[in-house]
């Protein structure tokens, strides 16, 4: 539930509540098609066929082929198996490959680089954004070298909201393919799991070569991910088993996922003008009533290019953790930092150090708005904000 005992549920970054739509789909596949799709059995047979009818749903609204959309656990995987896989076929060719990504990149894609850079795998160049959080384009064009393989940006940060220029990033690496032998690279990992309710994600107007979606953050089921790679990615498995998925995702495929998948992305679509229009609206009267009535907070990020239901304000010398457990007993439930990035000990974002406002990366809360957030709820946000904040 999103709303239990009068609280207010305000952290949809971290995860959204199934939509009835799509729980009815999940339920009725579940128990009419519930055989392995890999079986020759007739049963089998239907459960592919409503496993496949999803996959070319998803191809749809992505603007791309069925058999480049690959059925994942989530988010996480679809990176992990991109940033690994691509890295993994790059290797054959016996030099060290490199990757440009940003500084403010999930937790997702910035441990497994770790690993990478730790097992002396891979070069990597780290760009910082501007003190908006936007990723400037010049600084992707100058990191770009021979061995360039992947450049990997999120569409839309999960802690500040702000949306990158990816289809501009493209352009940039598409100019430089000239200079680079192998000039099917590098590819442009787009990671797009914050955007998807808001924004047009397709292939086509992105120009991502490998894209990532993920069921929790679009009101769709949880334990299920999209990857999204172009015909022609080289990119190798990096788990093993029984050949399902084109070899890239072993396991017997979730068929109720997949097709509760395909139908939250079917009315995030739907819902997706409407939505961002009502959303951007509560935003900005949030942000503007926050700004002017609570002394000395700020707005991280870029208000202009920024998610409709992101907020993300400094409270100087307010920690950021007892903000957010007051919220919690006053009945709202906000957030700090990623909620990834929050199982660490650490009580500091890196996000925020990153936008050159050290002062604010242990003083800021994220708060996120979803399609039951009505503007009361904000009053009453604002509000509680006031009595911990006097």
């Amino acid at each position: 539930m999103e709303k239990s005992e009068n609280r207010i549920f305000l952290d949809y970054a971290s995860i959204t509540p199934i939509d009835s739509e799509v729980e009815k789909e999940m339920t009725k596949i579940q128990k009419k098609f519930w055989a392995n799709p890999s079986s020759l059995h007739l049963e089998g047979e239907n459960a592919k066929k409503i496993l496949e009818e999803a996959r070319t749903k998803i191809a749809r609204i992505l603007h791309c082929r069925s058999s480049e959309i690959f059925f994942t656990s989530g988010g996480t995987e679809s990176l992990n198996t991109a940033i690994l896989g691509v890295i993994r076929s790059a290797l054959k060719n016996k030099t060290i490959p490199h990757i440009i990504t940003s500084s403010i990149e999930h937790p997702a894609v910035l441990e497994p680089i770790k690993f990478l850079l730790k097992e002396k795998m891979i070069e990597v160049s780290f760009i910082s954004p501007n003190e908006k959080g936007i990723i400037n384009l010049e600084s992707v064009r100058k990191e770009i070298k021979q061995n360039t393989v992947l450049v990997i940006i999120q569409h839309a940060n999960n802690e500040i909201g702000t949306i990158q220029p990816v289809r501009k990033i493209k352009d940039v690496i598409e100019n430089c393919k000239s200079k680079i032998e192998n000039s099917k690279v590098p590819y442009l990992l787009v990671d797009a799991s914050q955007s998807a309710l808001y924004e047009d994600v397709s292939l086509e107007r992105l120009g991502a070569d490998i894209l990532v979606l993920d069921g929790i953050k679009m009101y769709g089921p949880r334990g299920m991910g999209i990857l999204a790679v172009r015909h022609g990615v080289n990119i190798s498995p990096v788990a093993f088993g029984g050949g399902q998925e084109k070899n890239l995702r072993p396991g017997t495929e979730n068929v109720s996922g997949a097709a509760g998948l395909a139908k939250a992305l079917e009315i995030a679509a739907q819902k997706r003008d409407g939505e961002s229009r009502r959303l951007t609206t509560l935003r900005d009267y949030t942000i503007s009533k926050i700004l002017g009535e609570i002394s000395g907070s700020s707005l991280n990020g870029d208000l202009g290019n920024r998610l409709p239901n992101n907020i993300n304000i400094c409270f100087p010398k307010q920690d950021s953790e007892f903000l957010v457990i007051k919220l919690d007993t006053l009945g709202f439930a906000a957030s700090t930092a990623s909620a990834c990035h929050t199982l660490s000990l650490e009580n500091s974002s890196y996000v925020i150090e990153s936008l050159g406002k050290p002062e604010c990366a242990s003083f800021s809360i994220r708060i996120t708005l979803g399609r039951s957030t009505k503007k009361s709820d904000l009053d009453s946000l604002i509000s509680a904000l006031r009595k911990i904040i006097r």
